[in-house]
Formats: C-alpha cells, structure tokens, sequence
C-alpha cells in the first residue's frame, strides 16, 4: 500500500481478505485505550444534530478545515474516558469515526478506483482468536463483516458530503478564528482558548435573502445554527476538567 500519513488513531492498514483472515474474529470491547488521551475527533455534517448535545462542534484550522467534536480542551485530555479508556459517562454521543475504527475503507493503490475494506492489525479487537464473532464462514462474509461494511461505506458518504459542506463554507467566507474566553471562580485571569475556526455569525446574519433559502433549503443553515449552539458546551468541558483534576491550560490546539 502507498506509504501515506496514516489516519488519527491507525498504526497500520491491511486489506481485509476471506483468505488471510478466514480464521478472523472480533471480540467486543467496552473500552477504547485510542480515544482516552484524544481530545478532539473528526465528524461528519451528518452528526451534527446529535452531536451537538453533547459536544462542542468546531472546525480546524488552515485551509483544508474539517469539522471536530471536542471531548476536551486540551491536548491529551478527554473527559468522558477514564485512563483505561471506558466511558465514565454513557450518555453521551460517540462519533462515527471512533466507532469505526479499527476498519476503514483504503485504496489498495493510488491508482486504484474502488475502495477495499481494510483494518488495523495493531488493533486487540480482531485477530485469529479462539472466542468472538467470526468475519468470515465458508470462505464468505458473516453477516458481521456484511454490517461493518455497510457503516464504513455510509461513513464514506457522509464524509462526502461532509466535504461539498466545508466547500461551500469556505466559498462564503464563513469561517473566521475562533475564540472562547471562560473565567473560572476564584481565578483572576480568564482561561482563553484559541487554535480553532467557528461561523462568523455576523456575517451569516448578513447574507443576502437568497443566499439563506438556499442554504435553508439545502439543510445547512441548521447544521450552522447546530454548530454555534455547541459552543456553550466549551464551559461544560471546562469544569468537567477541573472537576475531574485536569486543570485545563489555556489553550486549544486541533
């Protein structure tokens, strides 16, 4: 395979095969050791209804920005794991992309059209294990990898169309530097953050009538409104931090 920057969270990508891995099974796992020290994960438009009322949704910067949800504010700290990486917390939105690992869909080569399902094999969930869900039975997909499948070939999608999304942002010029100031009590200085991109909601106010149809029409006007409304959420995450002795620094770096 092409020796490009490997994706948040992959060690490695191997082609899924009912040949190699016929023997294959996957234990479920109620922990992610990956995601405990990760505190912010890529997400699709198509999460930010749910995603919104439990996370603060931002963009990154530079210009080729994807949407983020915040699990904490800064580097190394996620508030909704313990340090073995179980949720403290099950109410809470888990994002596609953590969901989906360790499968992802890969081209094989460069030149490749179509994409192949491939996983982690640094990954403890699959492997060629005594107990587990089977990948694979006479030579052909189990109704399991059938499923993972069809999830990733959805996530795909909505990364698509994730994409058309930020496209029409930036054509807008939307998107402006963001900034959150939180003072917490007892404290004199207020905790500043930065290092990330949020709507301009001035001049989203300011668009022209048939620019704001057309973004109703399309369905991205609320994704926007979902995206501001998030922002509260930074305060939450914030004393989430104190609360759980992770005293936050003050500064945000996606």
């Amino acid at each position: 395979m092409a020796s490009a920057p490997l994706p948040l969270f992959y060690n490695g990508l191997e082609p899924l095969s009912s040949e190699t891995h016929a023997n294959y099974k996957v234990r479920q796992q109620d922990r992610a050791p990956f995601l405990a020290t990760t505190h912010a994960v890529p997400v699709t438009i198509d999460e930010f209804p749910l995603a919104q009322r439990y996370l603060p949704i931002v963009f990154s910067i530079g210009d080729d920005a994807i949407p983020i949800a915040l699990m904490g504010l800064n580097e190394g700290v996620n508030v909704f794991l313990d340090d073995e990486g179980k949720l403290i917390d099950d109410n809470v939105y888990v994002p596609a992309y953590v969901r989906r690992y360790p499968y992802m869909l890969a081209r094989l080569r460069p030149d490749a059209e179509e994409l192949s399902l491939c996983f982690d094999p640094t990954s403890d969930s699959i492997g060629a294990f005594d107990d587990g869900d089977a990948l694979f039975a006479d030579g052909q997909p189990t109704d399991l990898t059938k499923n993972i499948l069809a999830f990733n070939e959805s996530f795909e999608q909505a990364g698509a169309r994730t994409q058309q999304f930020m496209n029409e942002l930036k054509e807008l010029e939307l998107l402006m530097d963001g900034e959150v100031s939180i003072q917490q009590d007892g404290v004199e200085q207020p905790f500043i953050y930065r290092g990330f991109q949020m709507v301009n909601e001035e001049k989203l106010t300011n668009l022209r009538g048939d620019q704001l149809r057309k973004m109703t029409q399309s369905g991205m006007l609320p994704l926007l409104y979902a995206h501001l409304f998030s922002l509260s959420l930074m305060r939450e995450l914030f004393a989430k931090q104190v609360k759980l002795g992770k005293m936050p620094q003050p500064q945000l770096t996606l």
